[in-house]
């Protein structure tokens, strides 16, 4: 399992054991390249159906059609990553999702591309994510063991904010300049990063165990263990609650950057990034101690600082409550994720 372990020095493994694994360091490089890609193609995709709408209704439909397929199908995705190879699932699920963002990328650079047609291609990202979130998760422990699995998980959870922060901004002045099918194609390209990464890996096969429980079985056994444990029936009930009401604020973005602030595609990008500065404060701070007042403090927060938002027209106070409401929201998951001491569940 550790056999792909590189020297580092003690000083630097500290806060980054787990980047003395190379597998790791290849699916940390691959991933930070795909992660921005990503964002830049959201932040795009967000702009577009605005653009071609001018509809709140069909955001909000599009931010449905790219959610729902996680709600369920995450829970195939799992069994899938458990009762076949991983490593070989997240190559499929990664080029699935280049697939998509080129073929995206040519609807809209040739005209062809309307409304339907971009919720059409968000619901089959959906899908494919359902699949390759939960794998791509129980892979890494396969990259770096059990011991540094929860300073692997850190370190994924950082490249994904730091790519927030990065992508948006790329993304809105690549719209003001080359267009939305530009920022579609670049995304395309970034899935080659991460595709060669995983290919460059050298895994060691692990045991796959036979089963005979079907995948709707072993949902309803995990549901029944998680309700029957109070303290992860709480957490998933509030994280519930979050997801639905709270994380999906950045689909109406557009909206803010357009007919509010008078701005444009350059001005969606600062909001969305402003929105990663965020992300990457709430979770330092969210994930120390004090785990129940940081769930408490970020659930209130965010929610004062979504009905703040709607009462300001000025683009610095939309950006400075744009990086207040995603810290806040934030703090509140990265603070589940931890116990009273302070340590990763």
């Amino acid at each position: 399992m550790n056999s792909d372990r590189t020297a580092v020095s003690p000083v630097v493994s500290a806060p980054f054991r787990a980047m003395q694994h190379r597998n790791f360091q290849l699916f940390i490089a691959g991933q930070l390249i795909s992660l921005i890609g990503t964002w830049m193609q959201t932040t795009a995709q967000l702009w577009l159906v605005y653009k071609l709408t001018g509809s709140a209704a069909l955001l909000g439909v599009f931010g449905f059609a790219s959610q729902v397929p996680m709600l369920f199908l995450s829970s195939i995705g799992g069994y899938v990553g458990d009762r076949y190879d991983r490593h070989r699932g997240v190559i499929v699920t990664q080029t699935a999702s280049m697939i998509l963002a080129f073929v995206l990328a040519g609807l809209t650079l040739t005209r062809l591309i309307n409304e339907w047609e971009l919720i059409v291609i968000a619901f089959l990202v959906g899908i494919v994510n359902a699949f390759d979130v939960p794998i791509r998760q129980a892979f890494l422990v396969q990259m770096v063991g059990k011991e540094d699995l929860p300073n692997a998980i850190a370190l994924n959870s950082s490249i994904f904010n730091g790519a927030r922060v990065v992508g948006p901004a790329i993304a809105g002045f690549a719209i003001a300049l080359v267009g939305e099918g530009w920022c579609f194609f670049l995304n395309g390209l970034s899935f080659v990063a991460v595709i060669v990464a995983l290919l460059m890996m050298r895994i060691v096969p692990r045991e796959i165990r036979p089963s005979t429980d079907s995948p709707l079985r072993s949902f309803v056994q995990g549901f029944r263990y998680a309700m029957s444990d109070l303290p992860m029936r709480s957490t998933l009930l509030l994280l519930s609650v979050l997801s639905l009401f709270g994380l999906q604020y950045s689909v109406f973005m557009p909206i803010y950057a357009q007919d509010i602030l008078k701005g444009n595609a350059r001005t969606l990008g600062l909001l969305m990034s402003s929105a990663g500065i965020g992300a990457v404060l709430g979770a330092l701070l969210g994930g120390g101690k004090g785990a129940a007042i940081g769930a408490l403090v970020g659930g209130a927060g965010g929610a004062g600082a979504q009905v703040y938002t709607g009462k300001k027209k000025e683009i610095p106070a939309e950006t400075e409550l744009s990086f207040k409401l995603a810290q806040d929201l934030q703090m509140q998951p990265a603070s589940e994720g931890t116990d009273e001491d302070g340590e990763s569940r």
